[in-house]
């Protein structure tokens, strides 16, 4: 299926399955992902301006090749008190 061109607001996706999917030039903004696997997706040339990202498994997860996890633990420990 090919959806080009097209705007579709507002819309719900509830148990739908997306694996493989591409997305190019696409506005999610103010979207909200909940119970949602990224597993091994890639994501590049993304404006992640006041993106908020919790309560998820970061095992493994890089940004510019950089480990989520020891970017957080690193994070800690200049802020312990």
């Amino acid at each position: 299926m090919e959806i080009i061109e097209k705007s579709i607001p507002s819309s719900k996706f509830d148990d739908v399955n997306l694996e493989g999917t591409t997305f190019n030039n696409v506005n999610l903004k103010n979207s909200t992902f909940s119970d949602v696997s990224f597993q091994n997706a890639k994501i590049s040339n993304v404006n992640m301006v006041n993106v908020e990202i919790s309560d998820c498994n970061l095992s493994g997860m890089k940004i510019e090749g950089i480990s989520v996890l020891e970017m957080i633990e690193a994070y800690n420990k200049m802020h312990e008190s």
